[in-house]
C-alpha cells in the first residue's frame, strides 16, 4: 500500500510536503500576480523554476550550504513518482527557517526607484543624488524585511530592527545572525550576478531565505534566483532612465493592469513561458 501524502503547506505558487526527516517542496504551475492567484496554470513553469534553484544551489554551495537533497524523483517516496510530481520537486533539509526576508538590489527599480524619487534613500539607505531608473547602484545594497505571516505585508527593516526581530526566536543571536544573513547575501549576489552578466542577463535584484540546520549552522533555503523572485533584465538593448523588459511576470502583469481579472489567454501563457525557459537555457547553458 503506497503511503499518501498531504501538503502541510500550500503557498500562492508552491507546496510543501513533511516526510518526517526532509521535506517535499513542489513548484506548481500556478501563477500570481497582484496577491491573486490566476485560474490558468503556466504549463512546465514550475519544473523551469525547480531546475534554475537547482542549478544555483549547485553553483554557490562553495559560498554557503543550501538545503538541496535531490530533484530527482527516485530519491522521494513512491507517492511522488507521479507525472504532477516530475521535474518539479525537491527533496531538502528540514531547517528552522530565520524570519527574515533577505533582500539585495544591485539596480535602482520597483519600490526602490520610488522610495528614491521620494527622498533619496531605499529603505533608510541614503544613496548618490541624481541616479536614474533601473540604474546600476554604486554597490548592491542589503535590504532586508519582516517574513510576516500570511495575510500580513512584510515591513522593510533596518540592521537594528532585523537584530531585534531575530531575537524573538533566536535570543541571544540576533545581531550575529542579522550580520551573517547580509554577508551571504552580499557574497551571493556578487557571484551570481557576475556569473548572469556574462550570460547577458542583469539581475537587478532578488532575495533569499536561511534557515539552521540540526547542528545550528545557517544554510540557504526556499528558491533561489528564479524569475519569480528576482528581476531578470535582458543584457542587451539595458538602457537606464527607463523601464526594462524582464524574464518574469511582466506580460501578465501588464495584461492584468489592461484586462482586470483573473484569465489569461493562451498567447500571453505562451509569451510567458517562453521567456522563463529563455532564461533558464541562457544561464543554464542547458536545452530544457
Amino acid at each position: 500500500m503506497m503511503k499518501e501524502y498531504k501538503p502541510f503547506k500550500s503557498g500562492k505558487v508552491r507546496e510543501l510536503y513533511d516526510l518526517g526527516d526532509s521535506l517535499i517542496m513542489v513548484c506548481t504551475d500556478r501563477i500570481s500576480a497582484f496577491d491573486n492567484i490566476l485560474e490558468n496554470p503556466i504549463p512546465k513553469k514550475g519544473e523551469v523554476l525547480n531546475k534554475m534553484s537547482k542549478f544555483w544551489f549547485d553553483f554557490t554551495k562553495d559560498v554557503v550550504p543550501n538545503h538541496m537533497i535531490s530533484i530527482d524523483a527516485a530519491d522521494m517516496p513512491a507517492f511522488f513518482r507521479k507525472p504532477e510530481f516530475d521535474g518539479n520537486s525537491m527533496k531538502t533539509q528540514k531547517l528552522e527557517m530565520i524570519p527574515v526576508e533577505c533582500i539585495v538590489r544591485g539596480y535602482i527599480t520597483g519600490s526602490g526607484w520610488e522610495s528614491y524619487k521620494k527622498d533619496g534613500t531605499i529603505c533608510g539607505i541614503r544613496l548618490p543624488e541624481g541616479l536614474e531608473e533601473c540604474e546600476k547602484l554604486p554597490e548592491a545594497i542589503f535590504t532586508p524585511s519582516t517574513k510576516a505571516p500570511v495575510g500580513e505585508h512584510d515591513m522593510n527593516i533596518s540592521m537594528e530592527e532585523g537584530a531585534e526581530w531575530i531575537e524573538k526566536t533566536f535570543p541571544g543571536k540576533g545581531k550575529e545572525y542579522m550580520e551573517r544573513l547580509r554577508d551571504l547575501t552580499l557574497a551571493l549576489y556578487r557571484k551570481c550576478a557576475d556569473y548572469a552578466l556574462s550570460k547577458g542577463i542583469i539581475i537587478a535584484d532578488t532575495k533569499f531565505e536561511f534557515g539552521l540546520d540540526k547542528e545550528g549552522n545557517i544554510v540557504l533555503g526556499d528558491e533561489m534566483l528564479t524569475p519569480d523572485n528576482s528581476r531578470f533584465w535582458p543584457l542587451d538593448g539595458y538602457a537606464p532612465g527607463k523601464g526594462q523588459p524582464s524574464y518574469d511576470k511582466q506580460f501578465v502583469r501588464d495584461y492584468l493592469k489592461e484586462n482586470p481579472g483573473d484569465v489569461l489567454p493562451q498567447e500571453i501563457i505562451d509569451k510567458t513561458i517562453g521567456k522563463y525557459v529563455e532564461a533558464y537555457e541562457l544561464l543554464t547553458g542547458e536545452k530544457f
